[in-house]
């Protein structure tokens, strides 16, 4: 059949940017072509896709700032963050980096876990009130709100020592911020797609004009980053005049003290890194635990065996509190977390250009439309790379014939290969790696060690026909 106007102008983008189920069209490409193919994107642009382990390394990390961000993908963040480090690149990027680094480190970690101790013990009785209050002792929680509160709570708590109050008040007004933020970005037409691969031609201060467009999408976001800052500006303000403190926020600020321009951030950088906190820390580590408790529910000797695991260790040490060695040493907890964040990962693709002619190295040959296997693709200036975490993660030569299915005994068996997926996985590799992977992992352990020794869920999926993040699960105490 002759493709329409519509699909050349389109291409493959519509099948997979909005597709119904995430990796659907990925997950088909790369069992037919291996770990690399090529999609046509709009107006007949070639993209090149890619789930290599070899290929994440060298685009994320070797030549990490070879690839930077799209400028359709570094826009539409900078809508949300502004000048935060989500979408800055080259040199702004190191000197942000480099100076917020300090606020990640495991001894700081160490003693922000007191916090995330009392907010995840705050969020476990929240669930046990609404199950003893519910006539049949097993209410179905919209788990995924439930986890949102809590995370805004801990990234207020930990990060900037400041009390949302997300728990006890659901409508408080940066919930409300947050609350259908991104609706419109996962519903609207595809013809987005072919409006936004013309922006790569335009200059910026163009481009900054795109929010005040007269779409709800663009209004919401617009609305957003105007809120957001005001409510950054005073958390700034203060942190400054508290002085002294062990958040996240009094750490940057310590550290921002250097008279050098080149090792610090000016006003306005500092407030969108709040932003950018707040957007990052507030979405991931709450949508990982509802398809983690998703996982277990349907998974119920996993859970068990969690349950037993944090048991032992509470005999183990008594009546303090756990740590992180504790926390770190709960194998079957983070193999559980680990095979979830597998199966459904956070970020399931990154969007990058080749800055420059380059060859892309592989770890897994792929065989050509002439025939040809091939180890190195050749790739020129400009050429979109979209790098498929989704797919990678089910791929059959690093995962093995069980890659579509549930099994954390493979994060026991520990190899070359599968611990290098995990430390360029979508949250921890390369140049711009999340910072504070090892901040949400142990928030989401915290949770994890409160919930699963307390409430048990049996899972009830409701998510027919709502536009808003929802996992309705059945939960109850045990005995």
């Amino acid at each position: 059949m002759e493709p329409t106007i519509y699909q050349r102008c389109t291409g493959n983008q519509p099948e997979y940017v909005y597709q119904k189920e995430t990796g659907q069209s990925e997950f088909k490409w790369m069992r037919k072509y291996g770990s690399a193919w090529r999609v046509r994107g709009c107006m007949g642009e070639d993209r090149l896709m890619v789930a290599d382990p070899q290929a994440f390394q060298y685009i994320l990390l070797t030549s990490g700032y070879n690839f930077p961000k799209s400028p359709d993908a570094s826009h539409s963040l900078r809508m949300l963050t502004g000048d935060g480090i989500g979408s800055t690149e080259g040199e702004i990027h190191r000197r942000q980096r480099k100076v917020m680094a300090t606020a990640f480190s495991v001894s700081h970690l160490k003693a922000l876990l007191p916090q995330f101790h009392v907010i995840a013990s705050k969020l476990a009785q929240k669930w046990k009130d609404e199950i003893t209050t519910d006539r049949t002792n097993e209410p179905i929680l919209n788990v995924s709100e439930w986890f949102e509160r809590a995370a805004l709570d801990i990234i207020g708590e930990a990060g900037f020592d400041f009390d949302f109050g997300a728990l006890d008040n659901s409508h408080n007004p940066v919930t409300r911020m947050y609350s259908s933020l991104f609706v419109d970005s996962l519903y609207h037409s595809p013809l987005d797609a072919l409006f936004k691969s013309f922006w790569r031609y335009l200059p910026k201060p163009v481009l900054d004009l795109f929010v005040y467009l007269p779409r709800r999408e663009y209004r919401r976001f617009r609305n957003y980053l105007g809120g957001i800052r005001e409510v950054s500006r005073g958390i700034v303000r203060r942190s400054m005049i508290k002085g002294d403190g062990r958040d996240i926020m009094s750490v940057l600020l310590r550290a921002n003290d250097s008279e050098d321009p080149q090792t610090r951030l000016s006003d306005s950088e500092v407030v969108d890194q709040i932003g950018t906190l707040l957007l990052a820390g507030h979405d991931t580590s709450a949508t990982s635990l509802t398809w983690f408790f998703w996982e277990l529910a349907k998974h119920p000797e996993s859970a068990h065996e969690i349950r037993e695991e944090i048991a032992a260790v509470r005999a183990r040490i008594g009546a303090r509190d756990f740590s992180i060695t504790d926390l770190e040493g709960m194998s079957a907890m983070l193999a559980a977390l680990k095979e979830s964040m597998r199966l459904h990962p956070i970020v399931w693709q990154r969007s990058r250009v080749a800055a420059q002619d380059d060859v892309i190295p592989l770890a897994f040959p792929i065989t050509t439309k002439s025939g040809k296997q091939i180890s190195m693709i050749p790739v020129r200036k400009g050429t979109h790379i979209d790098v498929s975490f989704c797919s990678y993660n089910r791929l059959l030569d690093v995962w093995g014939e069980d890659a579509d299915k549930w099994n954390p005994e493979r994060f026991h068996q520990v190899n070359k290969r599968n611990r290098s997926l995990w430390d360029y996985s979508e949250i921890s590799g390369g140049v711009r790696g999340c910072l504070g992977w090892r901040f949400a992992i142990i928030e989401m352990q915290s949770q994890e060690t409160r919930i699963i020794r307390k409430p048990l869920v049996v899972m009830v999926p409701m998510v027919e026909g709502r536009r808003h993040p929802w996992m309705g699960l059945k939960v109850k105490c045990l005995n």
